[in-house]
């Protein structure tokens, strides 16, 4: 099994990409991480909040029409095990983007683009190393992404050379592919997501590079009380996308990229009740041909298992 996982996760991360919609764009985050404690059933709230600086210079320099945006998301998610084998997780995220520049400002507000992933549990095993628990699970699967958010093609009209991300949704169905493998030793372990999107073209002929995220995470349970259980997290955040097109055929120049980010977090859980949060610090980035920046992140969740 462990052989099974190890080739799917070169499959994903070795597929090929033209290192963006890495922020806002209404399509929220495909980063997972550390899923709360439950048996059967969890809902909850999360909340995300990204920046991003567009129309900078050839060097990356800021100008005089550089714009500062600001991508804030409070989304409804939840996950149902419906059995030891099937798992669904649902997305349902309201978007707040905000812009700020010299040539004017905006923002905008409303529903984002849903999403379901569907996910298979290929292994899960409990057995003892040196009289220690040793336990792994490996999760694959797939989603799809709605069109539920609203697309405004003015965006794109008013200007070729910005990026095409201060919208609420994308306008496509789009389908992602999943994995999902956790590896713990006693209360010391290490979680692995790896998230592939692949958009299609949405009814203005427009399409969004397809994108990668991929995260690893070392984490540690501290429990205490019997109850009460605090994991201190860190690790890695690397999200890569291709090249937007439109006309079914022209590149579009200022997109594509890729982001590299230190995470730090902590998670915590009582009884049926699960929270946390995790800041994730930019550590390398080129995105749009050096013509956008994106800033740090940060996330908070809080649910309740049922």
């Amino acid at each position: 099994m462990k052989k099974i996982f190890l080739i799917l996760l070169l499959a994903v991360l070795s597929y090929p990409t033209i290192a963006c919609d890495i922020c806002g764009c209404g399509v929220g985050s495909y980063y997972l991480g550390i899923l709360p404690e439950y048996n059967k059933r969890f809902i909850g709230l999360r909340y995300q909040h990204k920046t991003l600086m567009t129309h900078l210079g050839p060097f990356g320099e800021r100008t005089a029409i550089t714009s500062d945006e600001t991508y804030q998301t409070a989304e409804i998610w939840g996950g149902w095990n419906i059995s030891k084998k099937f798992r669904i997780l649902a997305f349902v995220p309201y978007n707040f983007n905000e812009r700020t520049a010299q040539t004017g400002n905006g923002t905008k507000e409303g529903l984002g683009d849903i999403a379901v992933m569907g996910y298979y549990n290929l292994f899960s095993t409990r057995h003892t190393v040196s009289n220690k628990l040793l336990v792994q699970s490996l999760w694959v699967g797939a989603g799809v992404k709605a069109p539920t958010g609203k697309y405004e093609p003015s965006e794109r009209e008013l200007s070729s050379e910005s990026p095409n991300n201060f919208q609420l949704g994308t306008a496509s169905t789009d389908f992602t592919l999943n994995a999902a493998y956790d590896v713990r030793l006693m209360d010391l372990g290490v979680n692995i997501n790896a998230n592939y999107k692949i958009n299609t073209t949405n009814k203005y002929d427009y399409r969004y590079g397809n994108k990668l995220t991929a995260n690893a995470l070392a984490y540690y349970k501290f429990r205490f009380f019997k109850k009460l259980t605090v994991a201190p997290n860190a690790g890695v955040l690397y999200e890569t996308s291709q090249q937007d097109t439109e006309d079914n055929k022209y590149t579009v120049d200022v997109s594509g990229g890729h982001v590299l980010s230190l995470i730090g977090g902590l998670e915590t859980n009582f009884g049926r009740f699960s929270a946390g949060a995790n800041y994730q610090d930019v550590a390398s980035q080129h995105l749009a041909n050096n013509r956008v920046k994106a800033g740090n992140r940060l996330m908070v969740h809080f649910s309740v298992a049922f």
